[in-house]
Order: C-alpha cells, then sequence, then structure tokens
C-alpha cells in the first residue's frame, strides 16, 4: 500500500483541523434557521392566499437562483471567502426580517423576492464554504469534514422543521422569522473567527469572461475519475425526480392516507443521519467512486420499495434512500474539492450543485407528463434503471489518485 493511500485510510478527522470545529458551530446556526424557516414561508403564502398555485410559486423562487450559480461562483472565486460568508450571514439578516412587514395577500410579492434572495444567498454559502473546507483541510480530513456537515445538516433538518412548526402554531410567522434572523446573525459572528479565507483566491490568468464563468463545469469533466462522479450524481440524482411525482399515486396504492408522507419523509431524514455519520468512513476506505456507487445503489434499492403497495415497505426503502443519499454527496463533495484548484473552488461548487438539482428538475416536468399516460410503477422503474446506471459509471471512477493530471485549460 502506497503512503499517500494509507494516509488517506487512517488520516485524522475533521474536528483536529484549526478552524474546523468553529466551522461546524457556524453550520448548526447556518442550518437551524435555514430549515426552520422554508417550509413555514409555504404553509404561510397558503394561509394567506387559500390558492395551492401561490404556494407552490414559493418554491419557484427556492429554485430560481440556480440559473445564478455560475456567477455566484465566480464571486466565491474573487472575494476573500471569510469575507463572503461573514457579509451573506450579515445581509441574511435584514433581508429575512423584511418578512415582517408582510401582513396579508397584498404583500405577497415581498415574500417571493425575500425567498429569492434566501436561496440565493445559499448558493453563496455553498460555494464559498467549498473553498473555505479545501483550505481548512488536508486531503486525509476532506471526507471527514464533508461526512460531519451533511450529518449537521441532515440532522437539523429532522429538528428544525418542528421546532419552526411549534413557533409558527403557538407564536405565528414573526417568531419564526425573528429565530431564522438572529441564526444567521450568530453564524455571522462565529465565521469572523474562522482562520482561513482571509485573502482572494489567487488569480489565474484570464481567458477570457465567459470562459471564466464556465469554468466550473469545465472543471468538473476535467479528469476522469470527476468526470464519471458528476456523470454518475447528475444521472442519479435526476432520475429521483421521477419518484418525487409517484409520491402520493404510491400512497393511494397502499390505501393510505397522503398525509403519510409526513411520517415517511422523517424515515429517510433518520436514514439521511445514519448516512452523514457512515459516510466519512466509507469514502475514505472504499475512495470516492465506489462510495459514490454504492450511495447510488442504496438509493436505487430503497425505490424499489414503492412498487409493492406496503407501507411497511415503503417506510424501510425511505430509510434507505436516506442512508444512500449523504454518502453520495459527500464522496462527490470530498472528490471534487481535492480535485480542483483554489482558485476555481467556488465555480466548480456551484457547478456541481446545478448539475445535481437541473436534471431533477427537469425529470420532474417530464414525470409529471408521463404520469396521465403510464402506470407509476413503471416510473418507478425507469427511474430505478437510470439510478442503477449512475451506480455503475461510478463504479468505473474507482479509486482516484491524490493527484490528477489537470488540463492546462481547466487551471490556467
Amino acid at each position: 500500500m502506497s503512503t499517500t493511500a494509507h494516509r488517506r485510510r487512517r488520516g485524522p478527522a475533521a474536528w483536529s483541523a484549526p478552524g474546523f470545529p468553529r466551522l461546524a458551530t457556524a453550520w448548526v446556526a447556518t442550518n437551524l434557521g435555514d430549515s426552520a424557516l422554508y417550509l413555514m414561508v409555504a404553509v404561510w403564502v397558503k394561509e394567506l392566499t387559500g390558492s395551492d398555485v401561490a404556494a407552490g410559486f414559493v418554491f419557484v423562487a427556492l429554485g430560481l437562483p440556480a440559473l445564478l450559480a455560475p456567477f455566484i461562483g465566480m464571486l466565491a472565486d474573487r472575494m476573500p471567502r471569510r469575507r463572503l460568508l461573514v457579509a451573506n450571514n450579515v445581509l441574511l439578516v435584514p433581508v429575512v426580517l423584511a418578512l415582517l412587514l408582510v401582513a396579508g395577500p397584498a404583500q405577497l410579492w415581498l415574500v417571493y423576492v425575500v425567498v429569492f434572495l434566501y436561496s440565493a444567498a445559499g448558493y453563496v454559502t455553498a460555494a464559498a464554504q467549498s473553498g473555505i473546507v479545501r483550505a481548512m483541510l488536508r486531503d486525509d480530513q476532506l471526507a471527514s469534514g464533508n461526512g460531519v456537515l451533511s450529518t449537521i445538516d441532515n440532522a437539523l433538518r429532522l429538528v428544525s422543521p418542528l421546532i419552526g412548526t411549534a413557533l409558527y402554531v403557538t407564536l405565528g410567522p414573526s417568531a419564526v422569522v425573528i429565530l431564522t434572523a438572529c441564526c444567521f446573525a450568530v453564524a455571522a459572528m462565529i465565521l469572523a473567527g474562522l482562520p482561513v479565507g482571509a485573502a482572494p483566491p489567487e488569480r489565474a490568468p484570464s481567458r477570457g469572461y465567459f470562459r471564466e464563468l464556465g469554468a466550473g463545469f469545465e472543471q468538473l469533466f476535467a479528469t476522469r475519475s470527476l468526470r464519471l462522479v458528476t456523470i454518475a450524481v447528475a444521472v442519479g440524482f435526476g432520475a429521483t425526480g421521477l419518484l418525487n411525482i409517484i409520491v402520493f399515486p404510491a400512497l393511494d396504492s397502499m390505501h393510505v392516507d397522503p398525509a403519510a408522507i409526513g411520517v415517511l419523509v422523517p424515515l429517510q431524514g433518520a436514514g439521511a443521519v445514519l448516512g452523514g455519520v457512515l459516510s466519512a468512513t466509507i469514502v475514505t476506505r472504499w475512495g470516492e467512486g465506489l462510495a459514490a456507487a454504492l450511495g447510488l445503489a442504496l438509493l436505487a434499492a430503497g425505490s424499489i420499495t414503492f412498487v409493492f403497495g406496503s407501507v411497511v415497505l415503503a417506510g424501510a426503502g425511505m430509510a434507505v434512500m436516506g442512508i444512500g443519499i449523504p454518502i453520495t454527496v459527500v464522496a462527490f463533495a470530498t472528490l471534487r474539492q481535492r480535485l480542483t484548484p483554489d482558485a476555481l473552488q467556488g465555480r466548480t461548487a456551484a457547478a456541481g450543485n446545478v448539475l445535481a438539482t437541473l436534471p431533477q428538475a427537469m425529470a420532474s416536468i417530464l414525470g409529471a407528463a408521463l404520469l396521465s399516460l403510464l402506470d407509476f410503477r413503471v416510473l418507478i422503474w425507469a427511474a430505478v434503471i437510470a439510478v442503477l446506471a449512475g451506480a455503475a459509471t461510478a463504479l468505473f471512477a474507482g479509486r482516484a489518485p491524490a493527484v490528477e493530471p489537470q488540463p492546462g485549460a481547466a487551471v490556467s
């Protein structure tokens, strides 16, 4: 076994890296506010207007900032990342507090503006934090660090909506808004003390504005292992857009109330917490390619359970899917960070987010159109086959070397 491989398998946890506990603490604050707010806003809009369409547009506003991801990624590669993270959280405080001005349907436009800006800020955080994590951690600590951040994210997705719902029911939407604003303010204060990210990333010679704008996508396909895992994630996660469409027909086949989704989603969340805890060990021992393949295989296995018309099997399947998703995400993030130069970390993180989410949205649209023509089970099997194809693609990535040759066009 090579010395490099041995270090990657036996490397110390990310907690030993200076500044990582501070970053993780800030991530707790950020996710506490984030998860408490976004679901509450949709419920609030529904109550204000009585319209499912108006409530649905909350999620449209959440998704639109994906179009800005390349520009946001370039911003994160041009500014000092610590300053950008702090400013992003500070600016979110008045943005979120603007929701206190909403008194009725007449201010609905303000809700959509706030949700759009709030979602765009999430892309800023993702892009800047990717570079911060890469600068803070060695290769042998990346999987551990990404696993910790994923576990925090998924754990708070279970807890925060309950907190947000309790506050909304007992004290009203203003309480959730104030809690969220306070969380972002706390995160800004914690992030200000990070020991890395004070200087802007080193600028490479310019290759033209549009080439620079698309450099993150170029980097994702610059090396064989990263290219294969990127394709695997785009295909595998994209196929889950079909699964989003079949949930309610599947529940009908189980002869249960649609409200049962309120039980199934927490089961997936619990599985995701477990997957986040396991992800660092799996990625470190198996390598990113094999770990991504395992995660996607678990996602496919969990999806199959919706075919059989059993709510018990579906619950077990949701938990299995939950385990697989963070393993795949951590494998992809670790490989991307490890093989990407510092000057491209922001743009590559933003490009990765787009390629992981845009195919899913397109598949959901396609699935909605096909559902009236095909039995929902056909869509499930189509999704399973596509996810397994993604898993097979990731298998070919295997274990990437610590340093892969970088084409000059991608790193100049």
